[in-house]
């Protein structure tokens, strides 16, 4: 009975989602605050969300599947040094009502900085900021012990100088969790929505994502294994870089040297995928890797061997405070940082009473 009634909602879930992946072109939309995570734990690890039952609030907001009543008067705070004078961050706070459920509120914002603003013949007209807001409410419930879903409403604000554009997404995720918590999987339908109010008489396309998600604790090991394949509505991924050719011909004879179909189809397979490992010395510190080829491929340079694609943190729980850092290599010569920090809300209102 478990298997059929959440095979059921996957089957609805996937049914809501073809009409958006057909549409998809992934990776293009202006609209990529919503691709992205504010999570320390999540960047540390290199991916976009996680599937972890640990009680981890912080993760609530990218995986509504995770959200229950222990998330009441949970908080998290995110902060991320972008590149320049860029930056962004999220504020999120958990919420158990006696008759809708629990509820993740969050609001996350990305400003991209200050500009300076000139008309068509180079005239100044003053400086001007560009951001991006999004409000984000979400509200999961428990079918039973192991299965559980969850919804993400989110709304998307965009001002550039004047200009505004409006857009609705929503998120929809389902998760199973082994009775022993050491096993953890979510299948999500990220961003379905379209974009309401537009800029200048284009319509940009949300970026729709079918992904899902892995964790197993090692029952005897303090390791915990992450795998997250991305990008499921679209097979393949690659593209041709001019300054990184897939093929090459030969100045001589003309011929034209391409890959092999099983280089082609090993190197599709692994810009789907996304690893990680977190180390946990007895639930106080938390050391965590990950690495995410497509990454490094995009930004990998005359097929020379960089570190994008990789990222570190650790974490920290001390006195009822988790601290978390993390530093994911976007790019090739700089990488933002990541600062987290979760708290649980209850221990404070028991000592105030």
């Amino acid at each position: 009975m478990k298997f059929t009634r959440f095979g059921i909602w996957i089957i609805l879930l996937c049914a809501l989602a073809v009409p958006s992946a057909k549409a998809q072109i992934a990776g293009i939309s202006s609209l990529s605050i919503l691709d992205m995570s504010l999570n320390s734990r999540s960047n540390a690890l290199g991916m976009d969300y996680l599937s972890v039952s640990d009680n981890d609030f912080s993760l609530t907001l990218d995986n509504p599947a995770l959200i229950g009543d222990w998330i009441n008067n949970n908080a998290s705070l995110n902060f991320t040094t972008a590149f320049e004078k860029a930056n962004y961050g999220s504020l999120a706070y958990g919420l158990k009502t006696n008759r809708l459920g629990a509820f993740a509120i969050g609001f996350r914002f990305f400003n991209y900085g200050r500009f300076h603003g000139y008309d068509e013949e180079e005239v100044s007209m003053g400086d001007f900021f560009a951001a991006d807001y999004v409000l984000s409410v979400g509200w999961g419930m428990a079918i039973d012990s192991n299965f559980s879903f969850g919804v993400n409403f989110k709304p998307v604000y965009s001002n550039y100088d004047g200009y505004t554009a409006f857009a609705v997404a929503f998120d929809l995720a389902g998760n199973y969790c082994s009775d022993d918590k050491l096993f953890s999987a979510t299948l999500m339908a990220r961003n379905i929505g379209k974009q309401v109010v537009i800029f200048d008489e284009t319509f940009e396309k949300v970026p729709f994502e079918l992904t899902a998600a892995l964790s197993y604790k090692l029952k005897n090991a303090p390791f915990r294994l992450f795998l997250n394949l991305t990008e499921l509505q679209k097979w393949n991924l690659r593209y041709e870089d001019a300054l990184n050719p897939t093929s090459s011909t030969d100045p001589f004879t003309g011929v034209v040297t391409t890959q092999s179909k099983g280089t082609v189809f090993l190197d599709n397979l692994a810009r789907h995928l996304q690893v990680g490992v977190e180390l946990s010395v007895k639930k106080v510190f938390y050391a965590r890797l990950g690495y995410n080829y497509r990454q490094m491929k995009e930004v990998q340079s005359f097929g020379n061997f960089n570190a994008g694609g990789f990222s570190f943190g650790f974490g920290l729980n001390v006195k009822g405070f988790d601290f978390c850092y993390s530093r994911n290599n976007y790019h090739y010569g700089q990488a933002p940082n990541f600062i987290t920090i979760t708290t649980d809300l209850n221990r404070f209102f028991k000592k105030i009473k």
